[in-house]
């Protein structure tokens, strides 16, 4: 009270009115400060400024040495971070640039944003910065390069030297849609293959064409000998023993059978080189599957064997020849039943479906006898038959169709427990 009255009041509300306004100021200053170092603090890490330091005030007091050291924490940890993300991008900028696959990514507008030298080395398009440019190769690979969607892929020959298997993938950055396109020039793998392929056609044609014309040739030269030495002159013309007759006529016989085993083999081959060009249309796979199951009902009944089939979804379509794809159905089911002679669990089951990839999908398993790993590799080529009889051509043409699909037909096989073939079928309008 003392220093509330009296001749010192005045003085006493003065120096409390200016310690107050001191105090208050040092507070402000002490706000400002701390603001400012928290938007210094921000701004660093909105602009990756990584060169700040917060040591240097650390006079304010204990808190503020704590925040510093907190700070500089922070930003050593962004600055690490921003380093080894560069560090990252550089590499996978340096390995791009070193893989022998073409990589080129273009935005939704076509404007180019990586490129390897193996893409400039394969497509040799000058300024290339649009992929509107690949035009200047070939409009078709244009087309195509546009109209892919993500995840498919097609070959295309560009000339003599350039045949392209290009594949796309599609990715978001920054907001914006990208696709990335891979392009390899399969010429040499294909000339490989061809040389292949036709190695293994002449093997079948001089096997096929040997094991007749040897018996016939055989066969001709021993009928020869028998008129020769056989037939006697008489009265009114030529007259022949009984046992020679018997000779001769079972040997035209034998000529005949192997002319005519020829002849279907060429026929086969005929086929095989004369599939056409399937009639694309979507169709509920499920319809397919009933029809099929009707047509196969009698001849897998009177086996013994039950056909089953299922599909997920119920309402799945494929974008396909039905008709081609009934006939390779019918084909695998009927392969399944012979190979279940000696089946304990006698069923077959067609299942549809969609691969992990959403490509669809329809398999056929059967539980006979397998197919050892040898036979699995070479049951696709022309002619190969593991059956006593039978032309070995039906798994070369069902392949084929679902290739002139661009899907594929795969086989999967556990020897004495069960088979499974595989359609995919390439994209389409279906799949729905």
């Amino acid at each position: 009270m003392f220093y509330l009255s009296g001749e010192n009041a005045l003085l006493t509300g003065i120096l409390s009115a200016v310690i107050l306004t001191i105090q208050t100021l040092n507070l402000i200053s002490y706000c400002n400060t701390t603001n400012r170092k928290i938007t210094r603090f921000l701004d660093s890490i909105r602009y990756s400024d990584f060169s700040s330091s917060f040591t240097r005030d650390s006079k304010l007091g204990k808190s503020f040495k704590e925040m510093n050291l907190s700070f500089n924490e922070v930003i050593a940890a962004f600055k690490k971070t921003r380093a080894e993300k560069e560090e990252q991008v550089l590499f996978l900028r340096i390995m791009v640039q070193h893989i022998n696959t073409g990589i080129i990514s273009f935005e939704s507008q076509g404007k180019i944003g990586v490129i390897n030298g193996a893409a400039k080395q394969l497509l040799q398009i000058p300024q290339f910065k649009d992929i509107h440019d690949l035009g200047k190769l070939s409009e078709e690979l244009l087309k195509k390069v546009l109209e892919l969607t993500p995840g498919g892929s097609f070959s295309i020959r560009i000339n003599g030297e350039l045949h392209l298997n290009v594949q796309s993938s599609a990715f978001k950055m920054d907001g914006q849609s990208w696709t990335l396109l891979s392009f390899q020039n399969i010429k040499t793998e294909l000339q490989k293959n061809e040389l292949k392929a036709w190695q293994n056609l002449t093997k079948v044609l001089r096997h096929e064409i040997m094991n007749s014309m040897t018996p016939i040739a055989s066969l001709s030269n021993s009928l020869g000998t028998i008129l020769k030495e056989d037939v006697v002159p008489a009265k009114p013309g030529m007259v022949i023993n009984n046992d020679s007759y018997q000779d001769l006529s079972e040997g035209l016989a034998t000529i005949s059978k192997r002319s005519n085993g020829l002849v279907d083999f060429v026929n086969a081959y005929r086929d095989y080189t004369n599939i056409p060009h399937p009639k694309l249309k979507s169709f509920k796979v499920s319809v397919l599957f009933e029809h099929v199951c009707v047509l196969m009902k009698e001849e897998l009944s009177a086996s013994g064997i039950c056909l089953k089939s299922q599909c997920d979804p119920i309402d799945l379509r494929v974008y396909a020849d039905r008709e081609m794809v009934q006939m390779i159905l019918i084909n695998l089911i009927k392969n399944a039943k012979e190979a279940m002679e000696k089946a304990t669990q006698c069923a077959i089951v067609l299942t549809a479906g969609k691969t992990s990839h959403g490509i669809p999908m329809i398999q056929v398993t059967d539980y006979g006898e397998g197919i050892v790993p040898e036979a699995a590799e070479r049951i696709f080529v022309p002619f190969y038959t593991t059956k006593k009889s039978g032309s070995g051509i039906g798994l070369a043409i069902s392949r084929q169709m679902m290739h002139l699909h661009q899907g594929s037909l795969e086989v999967a096989s556990l020897p004495g427990e069960m088979t499974t073939f595989t359609l995919l079928f390439g994209p389409g309008k279906g799949g729905g």
